[in-house]
Formats: C-alpha cells, sequence, structure tokens
C-alpha cells in the first residue's frame, strides 16, 4: 500500500515536531514495529474451545453476550483471525488455550501432545508468528468444585499436575517449531467462595504441585513458564490460593516468569506500578492487558490512563525485552474481530505514544528537581501530533490508517459471520 500524500505530508511535520525535542522517529517505529503483541485466540470463540462444545464455562470465568457469528470449529477461528491480525500493524503472535485442540476423538487433557495442536503450528509457521500457550484448568468435571493443583484429593491432584506437564511439552514444540520461545502460563481458579478456616494448606499443595510441574528443564530456548496471580474471582470472593503475593514469592524464587492481568487487582491498583516492582526482583514478566470494569470483567482494551500508563513504564524502563505482552478480554457482545483489532492496535498505539516521550527533557527536569517542568512536558505529550505517526505507520505496514479496517470488517460479517449459526 502507498502512503497517501496528506498523510505523509503530516508525517513529515510530525517527524520535525519530534525531532526537536530530542526524539527520531524513523528509529522510533522500526523499534515499535518488533514488539510482539500476543492476541488471545479465546476472544474469537467466547472460551468454548474445541473440546467439547457442550461443556459450561466455569472457574469463575463468565462471557456476557451472544453476538452473531461466533467461531465454531478452529477453521472458522484461523481464518477470523487471518482478518483481524491483517488490519493490525507489527509483530503479532497468537496464545492458545489447551482446550483448543484439534482431535478426531476425546483426548483427557492429562493427555494432550504437540500433534494434537499441529494446525495451529503449521498456520503459524505459514503467517511467520510466534505461538504461546496456557494450560486449561478450568471447564472440566474434575475442576467442577473450583479446585485443581491445589486440590485435596491426591488423584485429582496429579490429574492437573499431569495437564500442566503436557502442557509444557506443547509448548516447547511451538518454540521448536516455530525459532521463537513459547510463553506458558498458569492460572487457576482455585479459592473458597467464604472465609476458609485453612489458608496455609492449599497454598502448600500449590507450591509443590507447581514445583513438579516444572521439575523437568526446558531450554528457555523454546520455552518459558509463567504464574498469574488473581486477587479474586467469582466463586472464591474470600480466598485465592494463587494469589499475586503467592506467585511472585513462586516467580522470584523459581525463577520463573510473573504474569501480571490488568483485571485481577483492587480497581484503585495501577498495574503499571507493579512492573518496576517485580521486575526489579524477577528476570521477566508477562503481561495480560485487558480492561476491568468495576471487577475483572475483561473489557475490550481501551486506550485509556491504564493502559497508556502501562506502556509508558514498559519504555521508559527499558525492558521492553523482558516482558511479553499478550491481551486477555472476551466480549460477547460485539463483533469478535472487530474486538480483536480496536484492542490490539490500541495496544500497540499505546506503545507509539510512550517511546515518542520526550525522554531526555523528562530525565533532566526530573534529576534537577524542576517538578513544573516535568509536568508541563507530560502534558504537552498528550497534544503532539503522534496521531500523524501512526496514520503513517499503519499505512507503511499496509494496514488501513483510520476506520477503513471497519469496513473490511463488515464485509467480513455480512458474507462470513452471517451464514454461522449457534
Amino acid at each position: 500500500m502507498e502512503t497517501k500524500g496528506s498523510t505523509l505530508k503530516a508525517y513529515e511535520l510530525a517527524r520535525e515536531y519530534f525531532a526537536a525535542t530530542g526524539v527520531d522517529v524513523d528509529a522510533v517505529l522500526d523499534k515499535l514495529d518488533a514488539v510482539p503483541i500476543s492476541m488471545h485466540c479465546w476472544q474469537g470463540d467466547d472460551v468454548r474451545g474445541f473440546e467439547n462444545p457442550d461443556q459450561e464455562l466455569t472457574g469463575g470465568i463468565q462471557v456476557s453476550g451472544n453476538y452473531p457469528g461466533r467461531a465454531r470449529n478452529a477453521g472458522e477461528l484461523r481464518a477470523d483471525l487471518d482478518l483481524a491480525m491483517s488490519l493490525i500493524p507489527g509483530a503479532k503472535r497468537l496464545n492458545l488455550h489447551a482446550l483448543y485442540l484439534e482431535a478426531d476423538k476425546p483426548v483427557g487433557r492429562d493427555a494432550i501432545e504437540p500433534r494434537h495442536f499441529q494446525n495451529w503450528v503449521d498456520w503459524a509457521k505459514a503467517k511467520g508468528i510466534g505461538l504461546d500457550f496456557n494450560p486449561s484448568c478450568f471447564s472440566h468435571p474434575l475442576s467442577a468444585d473450583g479446585r485443581t493443583l491445589s486440590h485435596p484429593d491426591k488423584a485429582i491432584r496429579q490429574f492437573w499436575i499431569d495437564h500442566c506437564k503436557a502442557s509444557r511439552r506443547v509448548s516447547e514444540h511451538f518454540g521448536k517449531s516455530l525459532g521463537t520461545p513459547s510463553v506458558m502460563n498458569i492460572w487457576i481458579p482455585d479459592g473458597s467462595k467464604d472465609f476458609p478456616f485453612d489458608r496455609f494448606g492449599p497454598r502448600a499443595l500449590l507450591r509443590d504441585a507447581l514445583d513438579a510441574v516444572i521439575a523437568e528443564p526446558i531450554s528457555q530456548d523454546f520455552h518459558f513458564d509463567a504464574v498469574e496471580g488473581k486477587l479474586f474471582g467469582i466463586g472464591a470472593e474470600a480466598y485465592t490460593v494463587g494469589s499475586n503475593e503467592f506467585y511472585l514469592a513462586y516467580a522470584a524464587t523459581r525463577k520463573v516468569m510473573l504474569c501480571l492481568d490488568a483485571g485481577h487487582f483492587h480497581p484503585t491498583e495501577e498495574v503499571a506500578d507493579k512492573l518496576s516492582a517485580a521486575l526489579s526482583m524477577i528476570d521477566r514478566v508477562l503481561l495480560h492487558v485487558s480492561r476491568p470494569m468495576r471487577w475483572d470483567s475483561d473489557h475490550v482494551v481501551l486506550l485509556d490512563d491504564p493502559t497508556q500508563n502501562i506502556a509508558n513504564e514498559l519504555v521508559r524502563g527499558g525492558v521492553l525485552p523482558r516482558v511479553a505482552i499478550g491481551l486477555d478480554f472476551f466480549d460477547a457482545s460485539i463483533n469478535r474481530i472487530a474486538a480483536w483489532v480496536v484492542g490490539t492496535r490500541n495496544m500497540r498505539k499505546a506503545l507509539l505514544r510512550a517511546m515518542l516521550e520526550p525522554a531526555t527533557a523528562l530525565k533532566d527536569a526530573e534529576a534537577k528537581g524542576d517538578g513544573a517542568l516535568r509536568m508541563a512536558l507530560f502534558e504537552e505529550h498528550k497534544s503532539s501530533p503522534w496521531t500523524a505517526v501512526w496514520a503513517q505507520y499503519c499505512e507503511s505496514r499496509n494496514t488501513p490508517a483510520g476506520m477503513g479496517w471497519m469496513d473490511t470488517v463488515k464485509t467480513y460479517e455480512r458474507t462470513v459471520l452471517a451464514q454461522r449459526e449457534g
């Protein structure tokens, strides 16, 4: 796609503006383009997966809405992802859950193998993207009572340990096949609806179960382990076994990645503020960028203050190489492909705005204790011509700069999504 004359002219003026603040815009765009964002497969089918379409969604996970066009099988989901990814500039990955396997006959979650995900590997290889992975410790008869890796029943606990071990082998296969390490994130719904007597016991069981899961060494050339905490969940309001504090300590002592999900904290907490704290003690962090609305409701990511603050910290701290950025929202009340496009583009917009900050001037003002100048620089940047840079970036990467992408999505909705039933 050739850059439109008006877009290029606006970009050239913006480039001059930012150059005067000490920012090389062309270098910024090259840096921005290389940052991968891992899109989540479960936005496309409302977290149903292909293991058992009749399985009830459990584990405190809720998806609201019934907008037409949900992907019903892996072929439809990949087609939807193809369209969404074509409308999003920059490097991308796909994050898969274990329940998105493809098999001719039922497969126990403790028996999944790389071959059950080979179609995903072939698809990713053709697109030149990486894959990430997650054990699915929910929506299963053995998770029905809200306990998995901390279950007091040894046999049930072992089932989930074996599932996570099998998932690590799948993740390793992704890394070996695609030439980029897969990040495998472990989240469990374990907790209590009302106040428990024993808080220590389940956490000891979880610690030992996780130790068993990661006991077999896997090269970080192919695979990273991550653990994801949560403040509370539906059905686990009083006590969450895998809290952020538990997993922060676990990540620090076991040298695994800590997953920080933007929806898993108190509404007054800022995930952005946690990055510098966590990365002072641990090597790597996985981000699940989402938008909680009064609770962990996983709304589509907006270009709002929390999202921008996350991007700012990643860029200001120079920690992008140590952080894996993934998305985690699922809105079934709107066109699901549009949700992917809006959310992923917004995450990249936030990164662009952060990279365009007058960092040198801000550092100098802060070093001199000039709070007024620092504040003025922050505020002036909010109205800087970053949108002209975004437009040029999109067009130069063969993606629509403005709302043109929505026409493509609406055409697909009429010709493809509308033909789907159920």
